[in-house]
């Protein structure tokens, strides 16, 4: 498959992916906890990677920075999903407490707070509003994730040109 295939690929899924939060938060009316908001902006780093590899169309070592690139946000991707996915297996007793909503955090604190309470999770993070095949939506976005950190690590280790 070419390069550039797989990228537009990517950039797809990941649109889709978005487009699907986007639906399940005005749509749904579920509201997004803030490791739900940090997941969305790996997969649009994701996305703007996969979208600058396709215009770009490099060879040799571009083809490997981007295929970092790409392991590394989507790496990210993975482990904030990961630790959402353990908030969500914790027993009641020991979930954080739930605190305020994404946008209010962003009026009143200081985005390095913002940040730090955000990679902390809180209770609502905890709380599993939907499934489908019995995973939850941080385990549908780790998957995703992973397959993209593999896409990546194969991108990174292949033999580069113009294919």
């Amino acid at each position: 498959m070419s390069f550039r295939l797989v990228f537009a690929l990517i950039f797809v899924v990941c649109a889709a992916l978005l487009g699907t939060a986007f639906y399940m938060e005005y749509g749904m009316g579920l509201e997004p906890c803030p490791l739900c908001w940090l997941q969305r902006y790996a997969f649009m780093a994701v996305a703007l990677v996969s979208l600058l590899a396709l215009l770009h169309n490099p060879v040799a070592v571009g083809q490997r920075i981007y295929g970092l690139l790409l392991a590394v946000f989507a790496g990210t991707g993975l482990g904030l999903a990961g630790r959402q996915l353990w908030l969500q297996s914790l027993p009641e007793d020991q979930v954080p407490a739930c605190g305020p909503s994404v946008d209010y955090m962003l009026e009143v604190l200081p985005w390095m707070d913002v940040l730090k309470t955000a990679l902390r999770g809180t209770g609502d993070c905890a709380e599993v509003v939907w499934r489908f095949l019995g995973l939850s939506i941080p385990g549908w976005t780790a998957v995703f994730f992973a397959i993209l950190v593999v896409v990546g690590l194969v991108l990174l280790g292949r033999r580069p040109g113009r294919h």
